[in-house]
């Protein structure tokens, strides 16, 4: 019988090292690119306007505004929901912001805009802002602290 030598042990121990370390990062790459999905924004747009649209376009979804102009629309919706949508030189929507006050009705989940949910801080605010460069826009959450928090909710192109 034949004897296996210290160093032909050796180099067996390494090329299996090397097989494993191979399999585990073809793992993490397939899982990377699963999550690659994830990175799609899972908040695109507020009653129907998103970053893109033309002026036209989301006075048509949103209605009158409150206050017109030429950057920027502002729009009330009752006492307790506001929205601010701005836009470009060329008329096209760059900045989608909503505020709701205490109390406001159907105001979005943390998890609903972000994907997951948020933790708050001790004084209950919370606070996220995600980039989304394949999607060209950022969007954050926001909530303040105290007995009649404030939620923001913002989309807004990247420059």
């Amino acid at each position: 019988m034949a004897r296996i030598s210290n160093s032909s042990t050796s180099l067996f121990a390494r090329a299996v090292c090397v097989l494993t370390s191979l399999i585990t990062l073809s793992s993490f790459a397939a899982i990377a690119q699963k999550r690659g999905g994830e990175d799609e924004p899972v908040f695109r747009e507020y009653r129907g306007v998103q970053i893109g649209m033309t002026v036209e376009e989301a006075r048509k979804k949103l209605g009158n505004p409150k206050d017109k102009g030429d950057g920027q629309d502002f729009f009330t919706f009752n006492e307790r929901e506001s929205l601010l949508v701005g836009y470009d030189k060329t008329n096209k929507v760059t900045l989608v912001s909503v505020d709701f006050q205490a109390g406001a009705e159907g105001i979005p989940a943390a998890k609903t805009v972000m994907g997951s949910d948020l933790e708050a801080k001790t004084d209950g605010s919370m606070y996220k802002m995600v980039r989304y460069p394949k999607a060209g826009f950022w969007v954050a959450y926001s909530r303040t602290a105290g007995d009649s928090p404030m939620v923001s909710i913002t989309i807004q192109k990247i420059e």
